[in-house]
């Protein structure tokens, strides 16, 4: 893992996960999907643009057969969420019936999981769940039962692996933390 503090924007972020700490915690999520979901079909529904890397590197351990869509929401500006959900481009794949799973970069206030779950649900999938790489169990506003979790971390501002500080610092294996 890079020890160097970056800066983005006005930010100084500092190492917080390496890159082998989120392999540990992909595979372990990918081989409780994979018991859990023996013999089924999956459908993962993928929340750009922060889950991008933790989709490719989770679809990478997953041995069931499966499907993968992309669904973009918003709900950030800048550090802070705003509280206010949009869907940015929309599901066009049916899902009544089947196994669907929305993987997620990070969970914290919920705003948007909760919407998410709300509406995929609607649509009478045999099952929903979800798989989000963080969680921030503190900053939760809404009751949602996750149960595939990568790491439940503090409410730390984080950068790197997918996640950004407005558009920056997807690109970065390890995971930083604003100091």
């Amino acid at each position: 893992m890079n020890q160097d503090v970056i800066s983005l924007h006005n930010k100084q972020f500092a190492p917080y996960l390496s890159a082998q700490d989120l392999t540990t915690a992909i595979r372990d999520v990918a081989a409780r999907l994979n018991q859990d979901y023996a013999g089924q079909q999956l459908l993962f529904v993928v929340v750009l643009n922060g889950s991008f890397m933790f989709a490719a590197d989770l679809l990478k351990e997953i041995s069931l057969p499966c499907e993968v869509c992309f669904i973009r929401v918003a709900s950030y500006q800048g550090t802070s969420s705003t509280g206010k959900v949009k869907e940015v481009l929309g599901l066009t794949e049916d899902l009544r019936g089947r196994h669907v799973v929305i993987l997620e970069d990070i969970v914290d206030t919920g705003h948007t999981m909760r919407m998410l779950l709300d509406t995929l649900g609607a649509q009478a999938p045999a099952s929903l769940e979800v798989a989000t790489l963080f969680l921030k169990p503190e900053c939760l506003q809404h009751e949602l039962s996750l149960r595939y979790v990568g790491r439940s971390i503090p409410n730390d501002f984080i950068v790197g692996y997918g996640l950004d500080f407005d558009g920056l610092g997807r690109n970065y294996p390890d995971v930083y933390k604003a100091v």
